[in-house]
């Protein structure tokens, strides 16, 4: 319709308009100006930062010292604010007692207990930490106890490295040795230690401990674990044969009540070999000894 009506006009125009030549008018006024050429640089005319030539490629820049909110408060208070926020975020003083074993013990001869604990106090990455370990008759001598005060140091996520002293208040003589250690969680979740101890008489001992819960549900856990005991020579005062000094193995099967509480039963077995063996049976002693188990673990 609007086409129509177009026509109808312009067949009604005057001649001189009809007759007006369309390519002599100034159309200058109506032209688009030239588009400008593409530049090369994606990044033309944008004001960038200047690149850090003093920072190696592949290097992390450092991490920025001025603050943007210290623009309208107060820095002192700024800075209280974020050690606030450090400390809540993961800066914290955390503590733990574990009492993994705390067992009677069953056997031929004359029944025992035994004991083996730890516990630790600081942050993520640096702790104090104790251990204690021991064994005996009931009704009996105390055969064995010993303590441990340590540093303990983080180097990744599962492991940590740890140094300090040890003192063994039995057996008799008592003696005291400085230590240095690793410890930490291993692929396919094997709990794993090792350390070494240098004594004040000079005589150097290795121990290695290892264990691995194995959950049959979420709560009833079946948990062997080793240890075993290396000395570099004869220590006679003590019992001790060079070598591989003695073993021991565990199979212990435990339920959680709660995670920080389970009573367990099992076996444990050790031996002892060379003349670690020879000096005991020297003292009417047995050089292996089997016996069951029960007894809690607890920890908070």
């Amino acid at each position: 319709m609007k086409r129509l009506i177009a026509i109808a006009l312009l067949a009604g125009t005057t001649p001189a308009l009809a007759q007006m030549d369309h390519s002599q008018m100034d159309h200058s006024a109506h032209q688009m100006p030239p588009a400008p050429e593409a530049s090369a640089d994606p990044h033309a005319g944008h004001a960038m930062p200047a690149a850090d030539d003093a920072i190696p490629k592949g290097v992390a820049p450092p991490v920025p010292a001025d603050h943007a909110a210290e623009a309208f408060y107060d820095p002192a208070v700024m800075a209280r604010a974020r050690a606030a926020m450090i400390q809540e975020s993961g800066g914290m003083t955390f503590s733990q007692l574990m009492v993994d074993r705390l067992e009677y013990r069953a056997n031929k001869g004359a029944n025992g207990f035994a004991w083996e604990g730890e516990g630790w106090i600081g942050g993520d990455i640096n702790r104090f930490a104790f251990k204690t370990e021991g064994e005996g008759e009931v009704g009996g001598p105390l055969e064995s106890a010993e303590v441990q005060a340590l540093y303990s140091r983080a180097i990744d996520p599962w492991w940590n490295v740890v140094a300090g002293v040890r003192h063994d208040i039995r057996p008799k003589p008592q003696r005291s040795y400085a230590t240095v250690g690793i410890e930490g969680l291993a692929p396919y979740w094997f709990e794993v230690e090792g350390q070494a101890f240098v004594s004040t008489k000079g005589d150097v001992h290795l121990r290695m401990e290892g264990s691995y819960d194995q959950r049959i549900t979420q709560r009833l856990i079946l948990q062997p674990a080793a240890e075993v005991n290396i000395a570099a020579q004869d220590v006679p005062e003590l019992g001790i044969g060079s070598g591989i000094s003695n073993i021991e193995l565990g199979l212990r099967l435990r339920y959680e009540f709660a995670r920080e509480f389970a009573p367990y039963v099992g076996v444990h077995w050790e031996r002892k070999l060379g003349d670690t063996a020879r000096y005991a049976r020297a003292e009417g002693e047995g050089a292996s000894t089997a016996s069951l188990v029960m007894g809690i673990r607890f920890w908070f």
